[in-house]
């Protein structure tokens, strides 16, 4: 972080990993955080990294899926991860598959400059081709030493009740492993999304890794089909609580909370890991 305080760097890791190979692109994250890692304040990576999202795969099954998927506290992986944050001075954001109890997650775990544990993101909207995975059930806010940073994953982006929810907690990040739908309506989402909430977002996927401002503009995008890390600086000072939120009305909106509407993921069991 620089001397004003407010600047930092973001690392946003743009590589296509390979389905159910996690040897494989572990080796990719870490060849790349190799390279960029140690210049950054915090880096991402997309969504399910590790198993290179083999939740869609035809030859998917409970068994070969819990081989790829991890448990926190036993995975070799995330140790390795905490090992190169605390080593680096940097946070890091990580996608996985999680095995938590008797069911696989959709994860992100975050992980301090001090190689601690911070917490962890459940996505939250899972849509067919996520439905291997539990949904989570919490939008939290995590305090870094830059500043305070939220997380979505993927289709979560969908739903402006997200981003919003994790603005209005204090997030002034929202940092955003993804995989599916990108492009050109992808960043206008994005846009639209920073413009609204008045904040960053990092939306960082297996093709692009693309920085949306408070204003709604494009602050940095790298797109390619290499591996390859996208380094930017941006300014925390630029996030405000501006006319969009202070000029809310939010007695108007008690219908966006109406907990008896009917909702397809509250209907939704996922499968369950003792199943075989």
């Amino acid at each position: 972080m620089s001397e004003k305080g407010r600047n930092i760097k973001i690392g946003m890791l743009k590589a296509m990993p390979e389905k159910w190979d996690i040897d494989y692109n572990f080796r990719v994250f870490e060849d790349q955080f190799k390279r960029h890692g140690y210049d950054v304040d915090v880096f991402i990576t997309p969504e399910c990294f590790l198993d290179g999202y083999a939740v869609t795969e035809k030859d998917w099954s409970i068994q070969k899926f819990a081989e790829v998927a991890q448990k926190v506290g036993r995975s070799d992986y995330i140790k390795r991860i905490q090992d190169m944050a605390g080593k680096a001075k940097t946070n890091i954001v990580f996608g996985f598959s999680e095995i938590l109890g008797r069911f696989f997650y959709n994860c992100a775990i975050l992980i301090g400059s001090d190689g601690e544990i911070k917490g962890k993101y459940h996505k939250t909207h899972l849509q067919n081709h996520d439905h291997c995975f539990a949904p989570g059930e919490s939008l939290p806010i995590f305090q870094l030493d830059f500043g305070c940073v939220g997380m979505v994953i993927c289709a979560d982006r969908r739903w402006p009740e997200s981003i919003r929810t994790l603005r209005l907690k204090g997030a002034e990040i929202c940092l955003m492993p993804t995989y599916g739908m990108w492009g050109y309506d992808n960043e206008w989402w994005m846009r639209t999304r920073s413009y609204e909430n008045q904040m960053y977002i990092c939306f960082t996927h297996p093709n692009v890794a693309l920085i949306t401002n408070p204003k709604g503009v494009i602050d940095a995008k790298l797109q390619s089909n290499i591996p390859d890390v996208l380094v930017h600086q941006i300014d925390l000072l630029e996030v405000t609580d501006g006319n969009h939120l202070a000029d809310r009305r939010p007695e108007l909106y008690s219908v966006i909370s109406d907990v008896d509407h009917p909702s397809r993921q509250a209907e939704y069991k996922p499968p369950n890991i003792d199943m075989e």
